[in-house]
Formats: C-alpha cells, structure tokens, sequence
C-alpha cells in the first residue's frame, strides 16, 4: 500500500487557502485534515509551501509521431512533470495528423507506455473527415480541434459548409485555433517580398482584424447550433466582447489564455525575435493587460501554454521560414507566480484557472482538486525561493526556451501523478505512464 502525509503545507482548494495536511493511499487523497498518521511510509514536511492540485494544460503540441526531431511524448511529459503540471491535452496535428481513430488510438498507445503524467488527445478535423469525428468517443476524449487557421502541420479547415456541418452535428467539446485565412493572405500579399521582414512584423501579417473575424464566426455557429465551444489562446483585447463572464460550469462558450500571451508583447520582438513567433502572434501590451484582466473577470476561463517546441536551428531561420511556436509546459507557473508576487492575482484564482477551471470545462472525472476521494495529483509549490531559467535545467527535447536567463520566484518541489511521488527537488524519481484521462458526458 503506498501511504504519503504531506505535513504542514497551505492546501489552496476551491477557493480557500488554509493550513492542513494530505494523506494519500494509493492513488487517491485519504484526508485533508490535521492528521497525524503513524503507518505512512514517507512523510514530507511542507512548512513555508503550497498544496496545489496538479496544473491541467488543455493544449500542447508533443510532437508525437513524425515530428520527434523536436519534442516526443515522453520527454515533453517529463518536462510538465517538473513545472507540476500532472495531465495533458494534446493537438492533432502531428505527421499524420489525428483525424481518424486508427491514427488517434496510436497516440494513445505511445502515451500508455512513455508519457509520464496523464493524458488526453484530441481528435483532429479535416475538411473531409466528419464521418470520424462524429464516431469519436467523447468519454475517452478530451474534444475535437479545428484549426480554422493554418499553423503548424497542414489540418486547416475553411470550407464554411463543413464547418457548419461539424458545429450542428457534433455533440462534445470543440476546441477552435481562430485566425482568418483569407486576411493572413492578403496581409502577405501587401508586402511582396517577405524575406525582407522580421519577427516584429507577425502580429501585422497574422492581425487582431483576422482573429476577431474568425473568432466571431465560431462563435456565431456555436450560438446558432448550441455546441460546447472553447476558443484557444485569445489574442487580442478585441475579442473580449465574444465571452461572458461567470462560472465555468454555467458556460457553452468559453476561453483560454495561453502564458505567453499574458507574459510577453511586441516590445519582446527586437531581443527574442522569431523565439516568440507563435500562432496567433503575440500583440501589444493593451492586448496583454486586457486579457490578464479577463481571466481576473472570469470572461477567460483557463489559462494553458500552447507548448510547441521546434529546434533553434529551425527558429533560427530566416522570419517567413522559421516556425511558430515556443516551448512553455516546464514553467507555466513560475510565470504565473511572477503575476503573483506582483499583487496582480491571488494564488486561489491561479489555481481556479490552471486546475479546477479545466478539470470542470472539461468535464474530467476526479481531477482538478484536492478533495477526499479525488485522483492524487498535487503539486508542493515553495512561492519564494528564487531561481534563474538556465539552459542546463531544461527538460525540453529542443533545449532551449524563451525565458533563459530571466530569475523567477519560486519552483515546483514536488510532484504527484496518481499518488505517486514522481518528482522532488529537481530530479525525476520515476518514470512510469501515468493515466488517460476520463470525461463525465453525464452534464
């Protein structure tokens, strides 16, 4: 039997903070309580550290199959598992793509046996595979993607009629990456030759004018038809308008911010260049600032990482050739943090947005809090021991990140997956597969 007190730590759960312990068995939490319990085989000591529930990021793009070269399922996993990040959600367009369940249930297969926290994937759409989509179990499932804007890998969906087709028939999540299509092309065509332009021209080629519109039109399909809609990485302040504000569980349309969009702005270009070249692209501090405030309202309901890594030698090229995309899963919450210790947002709301928030979007089965009875996935955060982003700690397969050399605030000491302690002060303990994650289709 595996037994592990977790002693003197400040539990941050439903909104409320206070000091208790945590008593797993097995894979689950026995009790959260003043506990003293003599039979635990280890017991570790949380005094001056947070108890959180294991950060759940509902988009990263591992690479796996046909793109390994950059990033793998496992090592991407191990890298979430030392920023306490414990389940994944992870994006169809890999080489092949995911839209058939043959080349799904693949995925899937690898993660059973090399990804070392849980883990979900999407189903992806094509402007041709509906007839799969719709067999799509939606228990086993996190949602269905629609890239109804080109990026990475060649899934984009623009043929209106099949988009309407998928938002009337299909039943469970639908998951949207918003850019317009035809505004990208016209903003390329305006400026003739594109070897001539550099990073600080994305935001101008892939514009706030594209997202909105694209944004607009899902939103519009999903108001007509009533599908369950998750926009992904908003970009701009001006879409803002599109979402309520208000509990999660209370929404059909709801939205995500990505860390990226919170932390950086176009004034990052001259120093970081095409390393922050991303799909939508990073904007302005006015857009910046909007979106943070819109997840403190409640009008973005979860805050994830779009973790995309490519190598430096394919970042290094030149702007029109170099891919979009950054690796952010190892430190989604050191970032957070930062906001944090600024007095911008309380720890109850990162946690809300970065675990409870998701596990309820999405209706995943006992996750996403640290009640009795719930899946023992926590992470022991210290908030304010401080550490430098160094090359050499990164777990990534591309080696390389963003945030090199900036010093943060605080660092993930522990990680549990299902009970087990698989991460502790900087060295992975174990590496065994984690779990697939499980949805209630009974809401």
């Amino acid at each position: 039997m595996n037994r592990v007190l977790i002693k003197n730590g400040l539990v941050i759960n439903r909104g409320k903070s206070s000091y208790q312990d945590v008593l797993i068995v097995n894979d689950r939490i026995e009790r959260v309580d003043d506990i003293i319990d003599t039979h635990a085989q280890k017991e570790i000591n949380a005094s001056d550290c947070w108890i959180i529930p294991g950060i759940i990021d509902d988009q990263v793009h591992f690479r796996e199959p046909g793109l390994t070269h950059k990033a793998d399922i496992h090592s991407e996993s191990r890298a979430a598992l030392a920023g306490g990040v414990t389940s994944f959600m992870e994006m169809p367009n890999t080489k092949p793509p995911a839209i058939t369940r043959e080349l799904l249930e693949n995925k899937y297969q690898i993660a059973a046996r090399t990804a070392i926290t849980n883990y979900s994937f999407y189903m992806g759409a094509s402007n041709e595979n509906l007839e799969e989509v719709l067999k799509t179990d939606s228990a086993k499932v996190c949602g269905v993607k629609i890239f109804m804007g080109s990026s990475t890998g060649n899934m984009l969906v623009d043929d209106e009629k099949v988009l309407e087709s998928i938002f009337s028939s299909v039943d469970m999540l639908i998951a949207t990456h918003c850019e317009d299509e035809e505004t990208i092309r016209k903003n390329m065509e305006l400026y003739g030759n594109l070897s001539n332009l550099h990073a600080g021209y994305h935001p101008i080629i892939r514009s706030r004018e594209g997202c909105l519109k694209s944004s607009a039109f899902a939103v519009s399909l999903a108001k007509t038809y009533g599908t369950r809609l998750h926009v992904l990485h908003i970009s701009t302040e001006d879409e803002l308008f599109l979402f309520d504000s208000g509990p999660v569980g209370e929404k059909k349309i709801t939205a995500e911010a990505c860390v990226h969009h919170l932390y950086f702005d176009e004034s990052y270009y001259e120093d970081l260049g095409n390393k922050i070249k991303c799909n939508p692209a990073i904007k302005s501090s006015n857009d910046k600032n909007a979106i943070f405030q819109a997840v403190l309202d409640d009008k973005i309901d979860v805050i994830a990482t779009d973790h995309a890594p490519h190598t430096l030698d394919e970042k290094e090229k030149p702007y029109i050739n170099a891919p979009s995309g950054l690796p952010l899963v190892q430190h989604s919450l050191l970032i957070m943090l930062d906001y944090y210790h600024s007095g911008l947002i309380s720890r109850e709301k990162m946690v809300q947005k970065m675990s409870h928030s998701v596990a309820d979007l999405f209706r995943i089965k006992d996750r996403g809090y640290l009640d009795e009875g719930m899946k023992a996935d926590i992470a022991i955060v210290n908030p304010n021991t401080e550490q430098v982003i160094s090359r050499q700690d990164l777990l990534y397969k591309c080696g390389w990140s963003p945030l090199e050399n900036m010093t943060f605030k605080g660092a993930v000491t522990h990680t549990f997956i299902n009970g087990s302690l698989k991460y502790e002060n900087g060295k992975i303990l174990a590496e065994s597969p984690g779990e697939r994650l499980l949805f209630d289709e009974s809401n």
